[in-house]
């Protein structure tokens, strides 16, 4: 383990479906240059989840539905004070896609104990705009996203789509949507950590991004060259 005591400690909120071994190889490089860092599954996210029946995976009600993005924030908020005593008390707080919603909320919570915020990709939203409003958006019009989706969130609660998924045509979708640019070894490594629910409320609430909290913090955006999420 490297010594981390002189450098910023790194929080890391990953994107929709995914759980917290995909930062797995990133963690392994910031441990190298001498940053501790934090991944955690936010609520409703991760392993926990119970397995989908396929023959009712268009009606089976969700398990995580109603979970919000209070909910995530706390558990974030959890995160980056554990992360401060791990490096020199400073945090670098970085969201990916959805996770950007995340630690934009984050930071309206604790701006005074994060050096920085860096948003991987991240959905950013201004102050009243929804995860749904800003997916609708037409600066999101090649997104391939929705179209992963095997049910409708009304009926099940939840962005639902099918991790296990034996399809070809399927699996080639959601290559293309979340993991264009990987080998097929680091595609099949990738598919494990991804779970099949993400709350529908998650899109449906407003941020509330303040100039006196959110706005004193130094911000990154990292835009990849080919989204399509």
């Amino acid at each position: 383990m490297t010594e981390h005591s002189n450098k910023p400690a790194f929080v890391l909120v990953q994107g929709g479906w995914h759980n917290r071994e995909s930062w797995r190889q990133l963690m392994s490089e910031l441990d190298g240059r001498g940053h501790a860092s934090v991944a955690t599954d936010l609520p409703g996210a991760g392993t926990d989840q119970p397995p989908l029946d396929p023959a009712v995976l268009g009606t089976e009600p969700s398990a995580v539905a109603g979970v919000t993005h209070a909910e995530r924030t706390e558990a974030v908020v959890g995160a980056v004070r554990e992360a401060a005593g791990k490096g020199n008390g400073q945090v670098v707080l970085v969201g990916h896609s959805l996770g950007g919603a995340t630690v934009s909320a984050v930071v309206e919570h604790v701006p005074d104990e994060l050096k920085a915020i860096v948003y991987l990709a991240g959905l950013m939203a201004p102050d009243g705009m929804s995860v749904g409003e800003l997916m609708g958006h037409e600066a999101m019009a090649g997104s391939e996203v929705m179209s992963m989706l095997v049910a409708d969130p009304e009926v099940v609660g939840a962005l639902r789509i099918d991790a296990g998924s034996s399809d070809p045509d399927y699996i080639a979708l959601v290559r293309s949507a979340l993991y264009g640019d990987l080998t097929d070894q680091q595609f099949e490594m990738a598919r494990l950590c991804i779970h099949n629910d993400e709350s529908a409320v998650l899109l449906a609430e407003p941020l509330n991004i303040t100039v006196e909290r959110f706005g004193i913090v130094d911000r990154h955006y990292i835009k990849c060259e080919a989204p399509r999420f």
